[in-house]
C-alpha cells in the first residue's frame, strides 16, 4: 500500500508541474481567489452574481469557498458530499443560503461504495480508488442533471468538483449531455500521466471551455 501511495503521489506531482506549462491559460479580468489556503479556488467575478446557481461537490470539512461566495455575491450554494464526517460537519453550518445534500456526484444515479483515505486522519473517501484500509461506506449518488431536476434549476453557473477521482466520469457525462456549467472549478485527483490530463483539458476546450487559471491540480475554466 505504501508503494502504491508513493506512485500515486509521483504521478500527481508530475502532472501538477507539467500540464500548466503545456496548457494555454487565458486569465482575463476579474479573477479572484475565494476561500482558505486549503479549500480556496480562483473564480472570474464578472460571471458570478446574486442570482447565480452554484453547486459545490465535495465538502470535506472546509466550506470557506462556499461561504466566501455567499458573502461576496449574495448567491445561494448547494453543496453535496455523502461522507459521514462531512454530513456531521455540515450540521454545524448556520448560513441559510448554504444548502447541504448528503449525496455524491457521479455519472449515473446509483449507490456506490466509497473507500477510505490512505491517512485515517483525512476525511475524503473515494468511489474510484482504493487508497487505504477499512470498511468505507455506501452512499446514493446522482448525475448533475438529476440534481438540477430535483432542485428545480435550469442552469448551473458554477460547478466546483473536488470529488476524489470521480471527476473524469462526471465530466464525460456532462459533456455527453451538453449541460455545461458556465464556470468549472475542478480538482483533477486521478493519478495519470501529464499527457492524459492534457487530453482531458483539450476535450473541455473542444467543448468551448477556456482555462482561466491553474493552481496545482485545481483548474478554473469558463464556457461561452
Amino acid at each position: 500500500m505504501a508503494a502504491t501511495h508513493l506512485t500515486r503521489r509521483i504521478k500527481l506531482k508530475t502532472a501538477e508541474a507539467v500540464v500548466p506549462w503545456l496548457t494555454r491559460v487565458l486569465p482575463g479580468h476579474g479573477l479572484e481567489r475565494f476561500g482558505s489556503t486549503y479549500g480556496g479556488w480562483w473564480v472570474p467575478t464578472d460571471l458570478i452574481g446574486e442570482d447565480s446557481v452554484v453547486y459545490a461537490a465535495g465538502v470535506g470539512e472546509d466550506v470557506s469557498f462556499d461561504l466566501a461566495l455567499i458573502r461576496r455575491f449574495g448567491c445561494e450554494v448547494w453543496a453535496m458530499d455523502p461522507t459521514p464526517r462531512s454530513v456531521a460537519f455540515a450540521g454545524g453550518v448556520t448560513e441559510p443560503r448554504w444548502h447541504f445534500l448528503p449525496f455524491g456526484l457521479w455519472k449515473e444515479d446509483a449507490v456506490l461504495h466509497f473507500h477510505p483515505p490512505a491517512d485515517p486522519a483525512h476525511v475524503s473517501h473515494s468511489a474510484t480508488e482504493v487508497r487505504g484500509q477499512g470498511p468505507g461506506f455506501d452512499a446514493q449518488c446522482h448525475t448533475l442533471t438529476t440534481f438540477m431536476r430535483k432542485l428545480g434549476h435550469q442552469r448551473v453557473d458554477l460547478l466546483k468538483m473536488d470529488i476524489e477521482g470521480a471527476e473524469e466520469p462526471v465530466l464525460d457525462r456532462i459533456l455527453a449531455e451538453g449541460t455545461l456549467p458556465r464556470v468549472l472549478c475542478i480538482e483533477f485527483d486521478t493519478p495519470q500521466s501529464p499527457w492524459a490530463l492534457r487530453r482531458r483539458l483539450r476535450r473541455l476546450e473542444d467543448a468551448g471551455y477556456v482555462v482561466r487559471h491553474a493552481e496545482a491540480r485545481n483548474y478554473t475554466l469558463t464556457h461561452g
